[in-house]
């Protein structure tokens, strides 16, 4: 708040507006940091209407960035500068004038009228300035030559717009190439896996055979010779069977089954031979 009101009635005297002298400097100014060179410097400043006198010319020419002592960053590469009628276009495009009446006045194609906005408008990158040197790596691509030639050609085109056409085309190559042979070795180790899953599981089965038959063997042999009925005695199944109900019939106990007692043998070895001793 103002205690004193001349104070205040002096400073709503004051203009909010710098005057068109100063307008036209600051306009002068940036108008040199964009231009290459002294011409193009000029030929820009007598589109925009702004003074192109000598003395106006020398003055600016140290704000030019290849020829003027402005500083620059040794880490950060500079940015391409743009041509007299691209630097129109952008004006035109941002001033709202239709892209026809823009294509009219600086003779720009449509195509490079709209890479060039993208390029500078939406802040995508731009590549070096133009140079009859080939501004765009070099990278060993999967394409005939007559592509090949063809991108050699659109990277070292005058206009911005064709040259970065042909380096995002390039990159956009180099990444399918890559991503082709990554894509290729994963299916080779792939099939390696899979084969050698596979002799893994018929070693493992061959393995398993293996075993089985030599527990078979091995439990064939150690199985136990069944013992004769009768064995030790030298006496046939009928002829137990005949010493038991002998037995029986005598007073002899024996079982139904396993070894007959030895005085069982004996008594009926001693009963059946008597009769034929007597006889004989």
């Amino acid at each position: 708040m103002f205690t004193d009101w001349t104070e205040a009635l002096e400073a709503e005297a004051l203009p909010l507006d710098p005057n068109p002298a100063q307008q036209l400097a600051a306009a002068a100014r940036v108008t040199a940091r964009s231009s290459r060179d002294k011409d193009d410097m000029a030929l820009l400043l007598d589109v925009l209407g702004l003074p192109t006198d000598p003395d106006t010319l020398t003055a600016l020419l140290p704000l030019i960035p290849e020829t003027g002592d402005a500083p620059t960053m040794t880490n950060t590469p500079a940015a391409p500068a743009l041509s007299a009628h691209e630097s129109v276009a952008i004006s035109m495009h941002n001033n709202g004038d239709s892209e026809q009446a823009i294509r009219e006045a600086t003779g720009l194609t449509e195509t490079e009228l709209s890479d060039l906005i993208a390029d500078c408008v939406l802040g995508l990158p731009r590549p070096a300035a133009a140079s009859p040197v080939i501004d765009v790596p070099v990278v060993a691509l999967p394409v005939t030559n007559a592509v090949q030639k063809l991108l050699d050609w659109a990277a070292a085109h005058p206009a911005a717009g064709v040259r970065g056409r042909a380096a995002r085309i390039t990159a956009d190559l180099a990444e399918l190439s890559e991503r082709r042979d990554s894509e290729a070795a994963q299916r080779e180790a792939e099939e390696k896996v899979a084969k050698a899953r596979a002799e893994l599981e018929k070693a493992q089965e061959e393995l398993r055979t293996v075993k089985a038959g030599t527990r078979t063997t091995t439990t064939a042999a150690a199985a136990p010779t069944p013992i004769r009925a009768g064995a030790g005695s030298g006496r046939t199944r009928e002829e137990l069977a005949t010493i038991r109900a002998w037995a029986r019939k005598h007073g002899h106990q024996v079982a139904d089954q396993g070894m007959v007692p030895k005085r069982v043998l004996e008594a009926y070895d001693a009963a059946h031979r008597a009769p034929v001793r007597k006889a004989g």
